[in-house]
Formats: structure tokens, sequence, C-alpha cells
């Protein structure tokens, strides 16, 4: 049996024209096997690396590994009857096994723990970015009393004096983030042409991640901005 990939490593487009063909194996000239199927390609390790020519076969003294599929139920009791046939077939042979998902999961380990850092960061990043808007904001309240106490008291209404000090804050996001999208969309994609099969990266990502910084600061900025804006304007045109 083998894949579409060694078909086309050889000029065969057909599969149909594959099959009876001989293929001479290590180059031995008397050990030739005949192409009796070709299967559909399919990953054989991490997607970084691109599908290889594959050759299944059917030599006893060859064999190193063999796929199972097994119901999930009664898993040990499917295993010791494996090992008994293994052992049966394979007596001078080391008997070992593991599951599929661990083996896939084991590709891409570097990846998930980079992962977990990057979150970790991100998490203390985004928290220590919400005190410093949380302290800027009650500074601007406390400078700005005198000017609330005189908008409110000349009618503006409480959504205009949150939109006042939210407006500044929105400004210097949307800046920020013209200057790290660059910086972010360059990075991601140095780290994707590792591998062989990968994403593109689409202004989506970007748009979700200016939202949720824009609502996370719109949150930080509202309290401390709805307290001031509440504020007896009396009070307000007495603290200076």
């Amino acid at each position: 049996m083998v894949n579409e990939t060694f078909l086309k490593k050889l000029g065969i487009r057909n599969p149909k024209d594959a099959i009876g063909k001989y293929i001479n194996l290590w180059d031995n000239k008397k050990l030739y096997a005949p192409i009796v199927g070709v299967v559909k390609d399919f990953n054989l390790s991490s997607l970084k690396h691109e599908i290889p020519p594959l050759i299944m076969t059917s030599f006893k003294g060859d064999y190193q590994l063999i796929n199972i599929k097994i119901q999930p139920a009664n898993v040990k009791q499917t295993l010791a009857a494996v090992q008994t046939l293994w052992t049966a077939a394979f007596p001078g042979n080391l008997y070992e096994y593991q599951f599929l998902d661990d083996k896939i999961a084991g590709f891409y380990k570097s990846e998930n723990q980079l992962s977990e850092l990057y979150k970790i960061f991100a998490g203390i990043a985004i928290f220590i970015s919400c005190l410093g808007l949380y302290g800027l904001i009650s500074f601007m309240a406390v400078q700005r009393t005198k000017e609330v106490g005189i908008r409110k008291t000349l009618g503006a209404s409480v959504s205009s004096i949150v939109y006042l000090f939210s407006k500044e804050f929105t400004i210097l996001i949307i800046v920020a983030f013209a200057i790290s999208v660059p910086i972010g969309w360059y990075l991601a994609n140095k780290w994707l042409q590792s591998f062989s099969y990968k994403i593109n990266i689409g202004p989506g990502i970007f748009l979700l991640a200016i939202t949720l910084s824009v609502v996370i600061a719109w949150i930080t900025v509202g309290y401390k901005a709805i307290i001031a804006a509440l504020a007896n304007p009396v009070k307000s045109l007495r603290s200076e």
C-alpha cells in the first residue's frame, strides 16, 4: 500500500495506473513488492512537516508498529489480549503501546507550553494595564472635579460625562493598537513559517483583539467615570 504523495514522487497521476506495478525495496534486486492499493495522504507527524512518501507492507520481519483501533470500554482487558497475541506472533520482540491522542499531543507539547505561558503573561499584562487605567481615571476625576460640576450645572447628562472620560482612553487604545498590530502580525507570521500546513492570519483576529481591549478599558474606566458623573455638582464646585 502506498500513499498519494508516493505516486506524485514517481510521476504517476492516476492511482489505477500504479496498481500491479512492482517496487524495488532497499536496492535489493531480489526484493520486489507489488502495489496493491493507494491510500489518501494523512499526516504522520506534526503539521510542521510535509506528508512524506509512504509504503505500508506486510513483511513480518520488518514490523515495528501496528495501529489498532479499540473500543473505549474495557481498555485494560483489550490491551492484555493484544499483548497475548503480540507475544505469540513476535516472541522475540518487546511489546510497548501508546495511545494515538497522547502521540499527537506530544507533537505539539512545546507549542502548548508556550501557549500557557502566553496566556499567563497576557493575563498579568492586562491586569497591570487595568490598574494603570483605574489609577489614571481616578487622577483625572480628581483633577477635573470642578469641570464636571460646571458641565452638570449647564445640563450635561451622565452619559455625556462618561463619554468625556472614556473618549481619551479609547483614542489611546486605538493608537497603541495601530502600533502593535504590524508587530504582532509579523511575529505571528514568522512563527507560522515553521509549519508546512498553517492558517492565514486575517483581519478578524485583530478586530476581535481591539474590541476586547476597548471593552475591558471601558469597564475599567466606566466605574470611576460614572461615580464622577453622578457626584453632586454643588460639592464638585466647592471642592476647589
